[in-house]
């Protein structure tokens, strides 16, 4: 009896343990196929193959419809590290020009999943990007001694003019923090990184397709698995129309040669940007392919600094086109009318405080005053607003009323243009001259903001900007150099006028001085035939030599262009703001240049200001 009492309790534990021996199995093979992707990534593997379909970036024309980027084919190196059966390291090398050290360092980076978060053995890797027609041609031919490694078509951008790189921008590999940001790019996508690239990426980059191959057991491709049903076509990024007129923009680059500044053109009605020059500038195809970061790492290290924006991210003193603003502001104020008259002996002078300006007749109204941009007559209205106590109570209420006027006129913040990188500028508010002067000051303290000098900075486009305000009579539209998108309308903010605080009928008394300084005041040089010009030039202080600035619109009644111009160093706004104002307003009205401004052209063109730095 317990003999067989124990048969009985070892058959049950016999049964026992093979349950349990199948029980583990069947939990193993649970989390493999049901749990865990590992064992349906190494079945797929072996018998698909996804291939990600890159779709074609959308291209760029101008507002005359001249293509400016397109696409041409490019291919990219892949790899799926479980394919890597063997590898002859040296060979690789010899046909694709890389170094064992850059191999070796390529295939850690590759594995490193803080640096390749979607790090996978059995998926694409991107393992070299870029590759010229040529090169891959000699690789595809050899690829067979390569298992695991793979063809990937791409498209890279390609430029029809050597001009407008800081408004185009560039594409670049993504980063990690792209790759956190948004869950369309993997590692070895590219994106835009400045310019219209960055700010319409998702316009321009379109959506990715896939194809879906079969493949046998030696890993040969067989064709489309299921004859493509489960396949998906890329969708093509959107094509974008650019408010630029390239001919304007070449010949802006061109008038900028050997020197450093900007050049901003507006259509006031629109607020469309016409041109956006910077110099130094640089070839935009200097930044597509595989030199891109040897060439991008090269002008981050010259000290003209050629990457710089200066259209957008420099801030200048604004200098006598800020006289502009001082006059709308005081006659809309009832600081001033047309007709007050201020004396100016060789400038502003009182209570032991000297600002001085250049000979002129004494003493005079508004209009004369801002055609010949009589330092003492914007000193004294700024003096008279700032002491107005009776209207204002106290020296912090009437900065602040001026900065407000200030703000409404596009300075001290943002445009907001669709461009990376603006810079805001400075407007200093009554807050600001409290710290400054420990709560001691007055209108004698800050006389010099009233001519643009002081604490006052502003970026081109905000000058520009503000020649186009005038030009409207009250009100702009925010600067966009983007026209048209692809089956959708631009952002509403670019369709809107912002009026500021000033009435029209005081625009009408500032345009009217503005086309006496065209006529027979500091801006004779813009004059044209047949077309009424309005300027005012600036030359603006500076530790060295002063900046030579211009701002202006054309023609007077009917404005079509309004620009700034902006040259460092350059000395009085005639000598070089005035006449490169002239030539681009006569370019873009007219079409073209007479010859005789065609000399003028190539005469400043081929002069150099020295500015100390090494010669690029």
């Amino acid at each position: 009896m317990d003999r067989n009492y124990q048969l009985v309790k070892r058959k049950y534990v016999i049964g026992g343990a093979v349950l349990a021996v199948v029980l583990l199995f069947i939990m193993r093979l649970f989390a493999l196929q049901i749990l865990s992707d590992d064992y349906k990534k190494n079945a797929d593997s072996n018998a698909l193959l996804r291939r990600v379909q890159y779709p074609s970036r959308g291209v760029m024309y101008d507002r005359t419809d001249k293509l400016l980027v397109y696409n041409q084919p490019a291919y990219d190196i892949t790899v799926i590290m479980k394919e890597i059966t063997r590898l002859d390291t040296a060979d690789l090398c010899r046909t694709l020009k890389l170094t064992p050290e850059f191999v070796r360092r390529r295939f850690k980076e590759l594995k490193n999943r803080k640096l390749n978060p979607g790090y996978s053995p059995y998926t694409h890797q991107v393992f070299l990007t870029q590759l010229s027609a040529e090169d891959c041609g000699v690789f595809q031919e050899k690829m067979f001694m390569f298992p695991g490694f793979y063809i990937q078509r791409r498209t890279i951008r390609q430029y029809s003019y050597h001009a407008g790189a800081h408004i185009l921008g560039d594409i670049s590999e993504v980063s990690k923090g792209d790759i956190e940001k948004d869950e369309y790019y993997e590692p070895g996508d590219f994106i835009g990184s400045l310019g219209v690239e960055r700010s319409y990426e998702k316009q321009l980059r379109g959506e990715k397709g896939v194809e879906i191959l079969l493949r046998d057991a030696h890993g040969r491709i067989q064709g489309n698995y299921m004859d493509g049903k489960f396949d998906k076509a890329p969708v093509p990024g959107k094509n974008l129309t650019l408010s630029l007129d390239i001919e304007l923009q070449m010949l802006g680059e061109r008038l900028l040669e050997g020197k450093i500044g900007s050049i901003v053109a507006i259509e006031p009605s629109t607020g469309e940007v016409l041109c956006l020059v910077s110099s130094p500038t640089y070839d935009p195809s200097m930044m597509i392919g595989r030199n891109r970061g040897k060439n991008h790492q090269m002008m981050a290290r010259d000290p003209w600094k050629p990457l710089l924006n200066r259209a957008i991210m420099g801030t200048y003193p604004p200098g006598s086109t800020f006289k502009t603003t001082q006059a709308l502001t005081y006659l809309q104020e009832g600081i001033i009318t047309p007709n007050t008259m201020y004396s100016c002996v060789k400038g502003f002078s009182f209570r032991g405080l000297h600002v001085g300006c250049h000979a002129h007749p004494s003493p005079l109204p508004l209009i004369p005053a801002i055609a010949t941009s009589c330092n003492g007559y914007f000193c004294w209205g700024l003096y008279h607003m700032i002491g107005a106590h009776q209207k204002y109570g106290s020296v912090q209420k009437a900065m602040n009323t001026w900065r407000d006027y200030m703000v409404s006129m596009g300075f001290g913040y943002t445009l907001g243009i669709d461009l990376p990188g603006e810079k805001r500028g400075m407007i200093p508010n009554a807050q600001f001259y409290d710290k400054a002067y420990r709560g001691s000051w007055n209108g004698l303290t800050i006389i010099s903001i009233a001519i643009g000098q002081g604490e006052v900075t502003a970026t081109p486009l905000q000058i520009a900007n503000l020649g186009a305000t005038i030009a409207n009579r009250g009100y702009f539209i925010t600067p966009h150099v983007v026209k048209k998108i692809e089956g959708e309308q631009i952002d509403s903010v670019y369709r809107t006028k912002r009026y500021t605080k000033v009435e029209p009928v005081h625009y009408e008394e500032v345009v009217q001085g503005m086309r006496a300084a065209v006529l027979g005041g500091t801006c004779r040089m813009a004059n044209l035939p047949d077309i009424e010009v309005c300027g005012k030039t600036g030359t603006a202080q500076n530790h060295g030599k002063d900046h030579s600035a211009f701002m202006g619109f054309a023609p007077m009644n009917n404005p079509k262009i309004a620009i700034a111009v902006y040259v460092e160093n350059g000395g009085w706004g005639a000598t070089y703001g005035v006449p490169i104002g002239r030539l681009m307003i006569e370019k873009y009205l007219t079409g073209k240049l007479t010859e005789a401004d065609e000399a003028l052209a190539s005469d400043i063109q081929h002069r150099r200001i020295d500015y100390g730095l090494q010669e690029r």
